[in-house]
Order: C-alpha cells, then sequence, then structure tokens
C-alpha cells in the first residue's frame, strides 16, 4: 500500500489531479451505493416497488396491480439481514377522540388514529419504535408524523416494541392534523423510518 501511495505522489500535477478525482468520484458511489436506493411499496403482498428514475425507451405498460388500501398487507424490509414484515393497515379512525381531557389536539386540528399489525416474516428480531416510521399524508402532498399524545381510539404501540420471528405486533399510532386536511395515504418504514423500502396505503 505504501509503495501505491508514493508512486501516486510521484505523479506530474496533471496527472495526480486526475487520479485525485478517480478516487474521489469512486469514494462517493460507494456511499450512494451503501445508502440504498429508496422505493415505496405500493401494492399489497409481493408487490413491485416503484422507483423515481430517468425516462426508459417507449416498452408496452404491464397492467397495473390495484393500489394498497386499508385492510390489506404489504412487505417490507430493513437495512439489515434478515429485517422482514408483513404490514396491514388495520383501521383508520378519523376523526379520533382524545384519551382524556388533558392529551387533546391544539385548536385548528384534529386526531387521526391508525392501527397497524405487524408481522415479523424474517429471521432476526424486529425491536423499533413504530411511531418513528411512520407518516400520514393530505390530499395536498402535505405529511404529519406521529403526535405526542394517544387517542382513545384502542390501545397505542409503546415507544419501543420487540417482535420476534413469527411473532406479530398490534396498535394505534395516533397523528394530529389540521381540521381542514383530507387524509389519503398513509406510510410506513421500518428502522424508525431510516429503511430506505416504505410501504404505502390509500386512504378512501
Amino acid at each position: 500500500m505504501g509503495h501505491w501511495i508514493c508512486a501516486l505522489l510521484s505523479q506530474p500535477g496533471d496527472a495526480m489531479r486526475r487520479v485525485l478525482a478517480l478516487m474521489s468520484a469512486g469514494l462517493i458511489a460507494g456511499a450512494a451505493a451503501c445508502a440504498g436506493e429508496a422505493t415505496v411499496t405500493t401494492t399489497p403482498g409481493n408487490g413491485t416497488s416503484f422507483r423515481e428514475a430517468a425516462p426508459a425507451a417507449q416498452q408496452p405498460s404491464p397492467t397495473p396491480s390495484p393500489p394498497a388500501t386499508v385492510g390489506t398487507t404489504v412487505d417490507l424490509t430493513g437495512t439489515e439481514d434478515g429485517e422482514k414484515l408483513a404490514v396491514t393497515l388495520v383501521k383508520v379512525v378519523d376523526p379520533a377522540g382524545a384519551q382524556d381531557e388533558l392529551a387533546t389536539p391544539e385548536a385548528g386540528t384534529r386526531f387521526v388514529a391508525v392501527q397497524f399489525r405487524l408481522k415479523n416474516t424474517g429471521t432476526a428480531v424486529y425491536k423499533d419504535s413504530p411511531g418513528n416510521g411512520a407518516q400520514v399524508v393530505d390530499a395536498q402532498g402535505q405529511q404529519f408524523d406521529t403526535a405526542f399524545y394517544p387517542s382513545n381510539a384502542g390501545v397505542s404501540f409503546p415507544d419501543s416494541v420487540t417482535v420476534a420471528p413469527g411473532d406479530t405486533g398490534l396498535g394505534f399510532l395516533t397523528f394530529e392534523v389540521p381540521k381542514a386536511s383530507k387524509i389519503t395515504k398513509v406510510q410506513f418504514s421500518m428502522n424508525s423510518g431510516f429503511s430506505p423500502n416504505t410501504g404505502q396505503w390509500n386512504v378512501p
């Protein structure tokens, strides 16, 4: 390695700059590859993952699969080997009531509660905070994270859950959204939202 570095340092100015440019490009490409390409899975079961990409040559379009909706399951993967979940959007309660008189939404907003079923279909233990990886989206494209307070829709997920392979976790997550917003989509990602694979369901 030392001889190789010395050889690079002995290159003439222009040649040295070209070598350093090539090394830099390689490091950037490697970092991008490690980060993983973001995908949004919008179909139930073994659905196709859709990616934003440059337009390709015109080809016959395959018949699209129906989008995932309330009651359907989407298969998701995490960032580590063996991390897999079959995630079902069980129920959407809109509006949802406050759990008590202290945990109420702010003026001009309302609670929306979403119930997920998380079945561990992988070989690794699922240990995460589900609320960190969930959002709801309104008709204008505005995205909302989970609220600080739970609602009274049902039993909520705790801050952290642990689900062994083959087991299932079930719970509600609550979101605080403007009263005027119509929620049209629900999203969920593993690894507290850091997984590049996001599940998406349409809400009627």
